[in-house]
């Protein structure tokens, strides 16, 4: 029998209730308010663990060295999105243990927040509704005038499942698109429908810029003054990444500045946000609390593809979506020990 636990609560009920329906998996639910001792015994014997999302986990029980350490029969993890940050890879690829997302699963909610963001800023949405809210009428619609999409520039940093979605909406509204990322091929970028660029070139020529890659050690303040610096007057910055990729100190000082024409920000270095937060007091800054995920058709997308990943785990197959296959021979030696029958899938 696999051990699977998790804490407080799947993304959606679809996830207990699928593993509910398949045999040799015992689920455990797990509460932060449980006494640690109790908590560590059931992570101790786990074959498996679930994540919650980074802002919904207290930080004692992410997955690192400490976890890696204390239990020997941990043979997976699994984040609920895309987003693996909280997880130590390299300490669970040294013992052994598979680190799976669930990448993909959030591609369309997200890129259509960012296509929300990119209008309601370009439109002046959220400046005049803004002022109709206000008592005072010191102003004239003629003061909002927007723009379209059409036939703009949308640059992507990070085409991966969110950022091809993004650019094949984009091509709706007849947009040029290009992108930055280092990891897919010339072949990749024509098959996702964008023109490869380089990171100070995407930022210079971009009337759009969307952040859409993994928080990592290279990505970590990726987008500073520099690449700020080099947008143009007429700019609008938006990430649905992870908080740190880019400098929120650096993204004031050019919307002070009136040097981009504004930002949608959906995720911060701390979250939420204060709300004093620098960036708040901008009337062409919209910020949301880090749910451009957050939607009924994600969260059930997430908890299916993790509970359907996990099944596949259990029954010695390849998971679909695991991000370190260094771990993979470890593993399957681990499997077999500890679980009593190999892999029989090791392509």
């Amino acid at each position: 029998m696999a051990n699977l636990v998790y804490f407080e609560k799947w993304m959606d009920p679809i996830g207990p209730e699928t593993i509910g329906g398949s045999d040799g998996i015992s689920l455990k639910k797990m509460s932060f308010a449980d006494d640690p001792d109790l908590t560590w015994q059931a992570l101790d014997a786990a074959h498996g663990y679930q994540c919650l999302p980074a802002s919904e986990t207290e930080e004692r029980y992410y997955p690192g060295a400490e976890m890696v350490a204390r239990c020997p029969d941990l043979l997976a993890v699994s984040v609920s999105g895309a987003g693996y940050d909280i997880v130590n890879v390299d300490a669970c690829t040294e013992a052994g243990i598979l680190v799976v997302n669930q990448t993909g699963s959030n591609a369309e909610s997200v890129a259509q927040h960012v296509i929300g963001l990119m209008l309601c800023l370009s439109k002046q949405i959220i400046q005049t509704d803004r002022a109709i809210h206000r008592t005072d009428r010191n102003w004239t619609r003629w003061e909002y005038a927007g723009h379209e999409l059409t036939g703009r520039t949308l640059g992507i940093v990070g085409l991966g499942r969110i950022g091809r979605r993004l650019a094949e909406i984009a091509k709706v509204f007849a947009m040029n698109v290009i992108a930055y990322d280092p990891y897919i091929t010339h072949d990749d970028f024509i098959a996702r429908g964008a023109t490869s660029v380089a990171l100070e070139d995407l930022c210079s020529k971009s009337d759009f810029i969307s952040i859409n890659c993994p928080l990592t050690d290279e990505t970590n303040g990726m987008i500073g003054g520099h690449e700020f610096n080099a947008m143009k007057s007429n700019t609008i910055f938006i990430s649905t990444a992870r908080g740190g990729i880019h400098d929120e100190v650096a993204l004031e000082k050019v919307i002070a500045a009136n040097q981009i024409a504004g930002a949608g920000v959906d995720v911060f270095s701390v979250e939420p946000p204060a709300h004093d937060h620098p960036l708040m007091r901008f009337e062409n800054v919209i910020a949301s609390p880090h749910n451009a995920g957050v939607t009924t058709d994600c969260m059930f997308n997430m908890a299916k593809w993790a509970a359907d990943q996990w099944i596949d785990i259990f029954s010695g197959k390849r998971p679909p979506r695991f991000i370190n296959p260094d771990a993979w021979p470890k593993f399957s030696e681990r499997y077999l020990a500890i679980m009593g029958h190999p892999v029989f899938d090791e392509s």
